[in-house]
């Protein structure tokens, strides 16, 4: 049997999170609302918009994907361990991306997040 769905579809919903993410925090743990990121937050960045993301474009693998883009010299407002990068509107947690490796953080330097994408695979 063959199965097809319009990258259309599947971009609405990366268009989504391209849209609609506000806020990103470098969290401790692994929060599983916008209050607890804000809770953990040891570097924050809001104002984000569209215009941090690239895409939708076609995935790595298949199908299609969002690009966050990289983020240089944000300052770190608590020490602690990162674990996890959060992406939120004003209002609900969104999209998280654990890091490979933790990184210990010292308030009052910065830290870089590189790039990182989001893929929806195509149908099978």
């Amino acid at each position: 049997m063959t199965v097809l769905l319009i990258d259309a579809s599947t971009d609405a919903a990366l268009d989504y999170i391209k849209n609609n993410v506000t806020e990103r925090y470098v969290c401790s743990g692994d929060p599983a609302t916008r209050a607890a990121a804000i809770t953990n937050a040891l570097a924050t960045m809001t104002g984000l918009s569209s215009s941090n993301f690239t895409g939708p474009a076609d995935g790595d693998t298949s199908g299609r994907k969002v690009t966050k883009n990289s983020e240089t010299g944000d300052g770190i407002d608590a020490n602690g361990t990162a674990a996890v990068i959060v992406y939120c509107s004003a209002s609900v947690l969104i999209w998280k991306v654990n890091l490979s490796a933790t990184q210990v953080l010292t308030l009052g330097g910065t830290v870089d997040v590189a790039a990182h994408k989001h893929e929806i695979l195509d149908a099978a």
